[in-house]
């Protein structure tokens, strides 16, 4: 595997993978995907999110894999379930059950063959607010149009001013607290990827570059405050949240998107 010459806002070098990563990561993010649109099936008022993880836990090793969450950093479960106002890694749980109209975030990264394949999706259980059903359409567009902003010669910068435009348009709000990652043989990554920015700016993106573009939009205000437990991560202002995540590389002329359903 070689590295870019250029180096991200950490001062960390930037991975390039060849074809073998390449090959490695559709597996994982193959496997990914496959959980994710198993789990759809199971979410419904009344589950806890304790009972999903343990789904999505069997789903995945079943297939081979592991999953990443489970040990990393004392963390103990197989996914990250965020429900409402939870913005990011909330913790299952079977004290916590799904009621209609809630919004769910399921993020799972399960370990194929030693290679990462990282995504979530939001789910809406039953019927939602309308705002609800606004804000996941525009977690989901404001996910594409960062994709869309992926080619070589682009910049980083591109991708996160394509997600701001969407939420602004739709007059919500992207968090900043958190962003996307280099993803591949090791879970975390360079580059980071914001999703906000200026056009223009930041690493220029090259072919064999693989990382995640995951934005979180509120329906409020972007901040966010980490709960005592040092994992879960909610709006300050008590609003909504949603989000999407797919793990892509860069191609010789555009974008692979290694997670789509």
């Amino acid at each position: 595997m070689r590295h870019s010459t250029q180096r991200d806002g950490t001062g960390q070098p930037i991975p390039l993978h060849g074809s073998k990563g390449f090959e490695g990561m559709r597996r994982a993010g193959r496997l990914a995907a496959e959980t994710l649109d198993f789990v759809a099936g199971h979410i419904r008022p009344g589950i806890s999110t304790g009972e999903l993880d343990r789904l999505c836990e069997v789903f995945m090793r079943a297939a081979g894999a592991v999953p990443a969450t489970i040990g990393y950093q004392g963390y103990r479960h197989a996914t990250c379930i965020s429900v409402n106002h939870v913005v990011t890694h909330g913790i299952p749980s079977d004290d916590k059950v799904l009621a209609e109209g809630d919004v769910v975030n399921v993020d799972v990264t399960p370990v194929l063959d030693g290679w990462h394949g990282d995504s979530s999706r939001t789910y809406e259980v039953g019927r939602v607010p309308v705002k609800a059903a606004r804000l996941v359409g525009a977690a989901r567009e404001a996910l594409a149009a960062g994709l869309a902003a992926i080619r070589p010669g682009a910049t980083l910068g591109d991708v996160g001013h394509a997600i701001e435009t969407v939420a602004r348009r739709e007059r919500f709000s992207v968090v900043r607290d958190f962003c996307g990652h280099g993803v591949g043989r090791v879970f975390h990554d360079a580059p980071q990827v914001l999703h906000y920015g200026r056009p223009g700016t930041g690493v220029v993106l090259e072919p064999g570059m693989i990382f995640t573009v995951e934005p979180m939009l509120n329906a409020g205000r972007p901040e966010v405050k980490v709960l005592a437990d040092g994992w879960t991560a909610v709006t300050r202002d008590r609003t909504l949240s949603a989000q999407f995540e797919h793990s892509v590389g860069v191609t010789g002329d555009g974008v692979e998107v290694f997670t789509l359903a």
